[in-house]
């Protein structure tokens, strides 16, 4: 019998379909690839980038990407135009007459707080997230940690290799240009 690699667990597994998806994010911020499992089954995927047939931020298409310096990390979310890739992924679950309700959503960054209301809403009982992200305002981060203690499987942080964190974190990739670790 072949050698063959230890077998992930479920966690691990999927968290490395979410990572794989996220290879089609075309945003010039945070690359974010998200999955929405059923019984450990992949039901929908998403990534975040623009909405269909629109110009992508790497080409252009959102202010918001374009101008980095205009907008502080947490702000502006409203003028974005692009699409997050957990609501991607519910969205195709909602294209395609797929029930998510009961599901777990992998992605490969903490959901933003519009994500959470949007995730809860769509009945998701657990939430799985490979990179941290938070909120810059302390009154906002902790309503935002109310919000995720609401789901019943929990919001955890899955403890996985992510060779391409550098070029998928928008903050990994400025400590790399300044020097300092953030």
């Amino acid at each position: 019998m072949a050698d063959t690699p230890d077998r992930p667990d479920w966690d691990d597994y999927l968290m490395g379909i979410a990572i794989a998806v996220r290879a089609r994010a075309s945003c010039t911020g945070n690359r974010v690839g998200s999955i929405v499992a059923i019984d450990n089954r992949v039901v929908a995927t998403g990534y975040n980038g623009t909405p269909f047939n629109t110009e992508n931020c790497v080409d252009g298409g959102c202010d918001r990407c374009a101008n980095r310096e205009k907008y502080p990390s947490g702000q502006a979310y409203d003028l974005c135009i692009c699409v997050h890739a957990e609501q991607n992924a519910l969205l195709q679950a909602a294209r395609f007459g797929i029930a998510v309700q009961g599901g777990i959503i992998y992605t490969t960054m903490r959901p933003c707080f519009g994500c959470t209301k949007e995730i809860i809403q769509a009945g998701i009982s657990g939430l799985r997230y490979l990179h941290e992200w938070r909120h810059p305002d302390d009154e906002v981060w902790a309503q935002y940690e109310k919000l995720q203690a609401r789901f019943p499987s929990g919001a955890k942080q899955i403890q996985t290799t992510d060779v391409n964190a550098e070029w998928a974190t928008s903050k990994k990739r400025e400590a790399t240009t300044t020097g300092h670790d953030q």
